[in-house]
């Protein structure tokens, strides 16, 4: 075997022997039963080195370095692991160093977002999406749509978003050349940066949406979480609302999920408790708590709201501290505790199940589903159904259900997007149309989309080739106009202004601000009901 293969039966070794000591540890007050495991575990290894030496020796192609390394890494170990359950999963070096790095919420760069873009000339190019405020590549004036030619002399032609990526980070303080193409721009414009640390943050957006009303949107929890949450509420000062928007977040830490809802709870109250075969059962209850914080909340969550933002929906939802709205939430339920391995692999293996503070598992049935059913495809039917499904009381006595997500005290329906929204976006419409207007025009805070925006906007869709009719147009004005203004403010303000524009048209962002007094209303109510369990029974007569 070359010394590849064998590196990669290592992994697999140790990663084998992770679990196994896992299992032996569950049943070492059984010595019977613990011997059992080890000795499956010494057959199973077995039988796994015996096949994989016959695909070496006999396999249709030579098996090379790294398509061995993709048989275990992209094969054998997730394949086991999903067998288990959908979240237990095997990172390969370059993922674990982008989960740590997730995780972190920092890195080191230049500081902007890029991606793929077919271009007209029908060559695919890198392109940037948006420089992040206050970072080397926005104080050097790269604009959205500027395309990325080369790095450090190399051109980009035959690179996709990861490799170009990975040439504009590198250590503090040192230099990265950047040549781009710009619209309008003859020659191509070099910059010389400086790479700095670059804050990931998970709020990417906090302001005061409404008079009185704050609006956090939280992406994922991550090390800042907690403390990117807090900073917004300060800032906020006195409000009289609140929308807390977890839609999409797709979790992240526990113990951040569990600081964030410290913001809004009170002393002593649970936010989730762990229940694990392995390790002692474990419940988080607020440290610190808020009791003069208390305005409604609304949180808004869909199909993709999972995890720790499950934890945080599910805990303020189970105290009747806000009124969840939107679309039933993913459905995880399951903990996993990250292991670090050699060859700097990692595992995440489910450790616990998560229970909100009612004691709802909220985790989505799995069995005998495929991983594409399991995450793409949701039975709606069955989670409208709540016959079958627990059946758990708030604080003040509502009724709340487990199994398959957190379902909303309110629906509310995300938009969907027609073939003519679709094809605009599909086709870069408003990204391009904003370099194109930029060129001649400048853009300031009162810019309104008028008949003249759009009548420009109409002829650059002819000049693309991009088919619509005025019916298409005026069935999607509100979401036309807002997107032309997001993508020009992004070009000309920044991505915080673009997102606030986004914001202010997102119906499901207005439809919460007007839940907030019912969000109040639910929150009178479990204060009264709190205080009648507490108060004193009458004395009888």
């Amino acid at each position: 075997m070359s010394p590849r293969i064998r590196r990669s039966l290592f992994s697999l070794t140790i990663f084998l022997a992770v679990c196994g000591l896992a299992g032996v540890a569950l049943n070492q007050k059984v010595g019977a039963q613990a011997n059992t495991d080890e000795s499956t575990l010494r057959d199973g290894l077995h039988a796994f080195t015996n096949v994989y030496a016959v695909v070496e020796q006999n396999y249709a192609e030579k098996l090379t370095g790294d398509k061995a390394d993709k048989a275990i890494y992209d094969g054998a170990i997730p394949g086991m692991l999903h067998v288990l359950d959908p979240h237990s999963n095997f990172y390969d070096p370059k993922a674990f160093a982008q989960m740590r790095e997730d995780q972190h919420g920092k890195y080191y760069g230049v500081g902007m977002t890029i991606q793929p873009q077919l271009m007209p000339t029908g060559k695919m190019q890198i392109v940037v999406l948006a420089p992040f405020e206050g970072t080397p590549a926005y104080k050097a004036g790269i604009r959205p749509g500027d395309v990325i030619l080369s790095v450090d002399g190399k051109n980009t032609d035959n690179l996709d978003s990861t490799g170009v990526a990975n040439l504009l980070k590198g250590p503090r303080g040192t230099h990265v050349v950047v040549i781009m193409g710009r619209e309008g721009v003859v020659k191509p414009i070099t910059f010389d940066l400086v790479r700095d640390e670059i804050p990931h943050n998970s709020v990417d957006l906090a302001f005061v949406v409404k008079p009185g009303v704050g609006y956090i949107h939280v992406t994922n929890f991550q090390e800042t979480t907690s403390h990117e949450v807090g900073e917004a509420l300060d800032k906020f000062g006195d409000i009289n609302g609140l929308i807390l928007d977890l839609r999409g977040n797709p979790g992240g830490l526990l113990n951040e999920a569990v600081a964030v809802s410290d913001k809004f709870l009170k002393k002593g109250q649970i936010v989730v408790s762990q229940r694990g075969r392995s390790f002692p059962d474990v419940v988080y209850r607020v440290e610190h708590g808020s009791d003069v914080k208390n305005f409604p909340i609304v949180v808004l969550v869909n199909r993709n709201t999972a995890s720790a933002a499950e934890i945080v929906s599910g805990a303020l939802q189970d105290h009747d501290r806000a009124l969840v709205a939107g679309e039933t939430t993913f459905g995880k339920g399951l903990v996993q505790t990250v292991y670090p391995l050699s060859e700097d692999t990692g595992l995440a293996l489910t450790t616990y199940h998560y229970y909100t503070p009612s004691g709802r598992l909220i985790q989505r049935n799995y069995n005998g589903v495929s991983l594409y059913d399991y995450y793409y495809v949701r039975d709606t039917g069955a989670l409208a159904d709540t016959a079958n499904r627990e059946v758990k009381l708030t604080d003040a006595g509502r009724t709340v259900y487990g199994g398959g997500g957190i379902t909303p005290d309110v629906k509310i329906d995300t938009p969907k997007s027609n073939r003519f929204e679709n094809s605009l976006l599909e086709h870069y419409a408003f990204f391009n149309f904003s370099k194109h207007y930029l060129v001649n025009h400048t853009v300031t805070k009162d810019f309104v989309v008028d008949d003249t925006v759009l009548k420009e906007f109409k002829q650059f869709l002819t000049a693309n080739s991009i088919d619509y009719t005025d019916s298409d147009l005026n069935g999607a004005m509100d979401w036309v106009k807002a997107s032309i203004k997001a993508e020009l403010f992004t070009s000309q303000f920044g991505q915080l202004e673009g997102l606030k524009v986004r914001a202010d048209w997102d119906p499901m962002i207005n439809k919460a601000v007007t839940l907030l007094p019912q969000a109040q209303a639910l929150m009178d109510h479990s204060k009264q009901v709190l205080a009648e369990k507490k108060a004193p029974a009458a004395p009888g007569k």
